[in-house]
C-alpha cells in the first residue's frame, strides 16, 4: 500500500467518525388554504454540533399520499444552522388543488389524507463538502366536514358582535 491510498484510508476514517449534523421533522401543519391551493409547513429542527455556523444549500422536498407524488420541489438557499446550536427552519410544501381533487381515493370513510413528507437537507461542510441529511415524517391531516366549515371558528363571530358593540357606544 502506498502512502496516498494510506492518506486516503486515515482521512476516510476520521471523516467517518466526525460528529455530523443531525435533523429532525417535529411538525407538519396546514398553515394556508388560498384558492391556487393549500400550503403545508413544517418544522425541521437541526442540531449544528461545530463551533462555525453551516450553510443550508437547499431544501428537497416530496409530499406523497397513497404511494403517489402530491408535490415535489426544492428551496433553494434556506439560510445557515448557528454554531453549537439548533435552529428551526420553516419548510413551506404547497399543493394545487387540482391535485387535492385527485385524492377523494385516499379520504374514504375516515375522511382524512394520509401522507409521508420527505425531506433532503443539502448543507455544506467544511472540507467534506455537501452532505444531505435525508428525513422523512408520516401523519394524517383529518379533512373539515361541511357543518365544520359553516360553523367556522366562532372568532369572527365574537369579533363582529365586539365591533358591533362598540358602535352603539359611540
Amino acid at each position: 500500500m502506498d502512502l496516498i491510498d494510506k492518506a486516503k484510508n486515515y482521512v476516510s476514517e476520521k471523516i467517518g467518525h466526525m460528529e455530523k449534523p443531525e435533523a429532525t421533522i417535529t411538525d407538519v401543519d396546514l398553515k394556508k388554504f388560498g384558492f391556487d391551493g393549500i400550503t403545508f409547513h413544517s418544522k425541521v429542527a437541526v442540531k449544528n454540533p461545530y463551533s462555525v455556523p453551516i450553510p443550508i444549500m437547499e431544501i428537497d422536498y416530496v409530499l406523497k399520499s397513497a404511494s403517489r407524488v402530491i408535490a415535489s420541489g426544492r428551496i433553494p438557499d434556506p439560510g445557515s444552522i448557528k454554531a453549537n446550536d439548533s435552529t428551526m427552519l420553516d419548510v413551506p410544501v404547497k399543493v394545487p388543488h387540482s391535485v387535492l381533487l385527485s385524492l377523494v381515493k385516499d379520504v374514504g370513510g375516515d375522511w382524512d389524507v394520509d401522507y409521508t413528507l420527505e425531506l433532503g437537507l443539502i448543507i455544506d461542510l467544511p472540507v467534506i463538502g455537501n452532505f444531505t441529511i435525508p428525513l422523512s415524517y408520516s401523519g394524517e391531516y383529518k379533512l373539515p366536514t361541511l357543518s365544520d366549515l359553516w360553523k367556522g371558528s366562532g372568532k369572527e363571530e365574537e369579533e363582529e358582535k365586539e365591533d358591533t358593540q362598540k358602535v352603539r357606544e359611540i
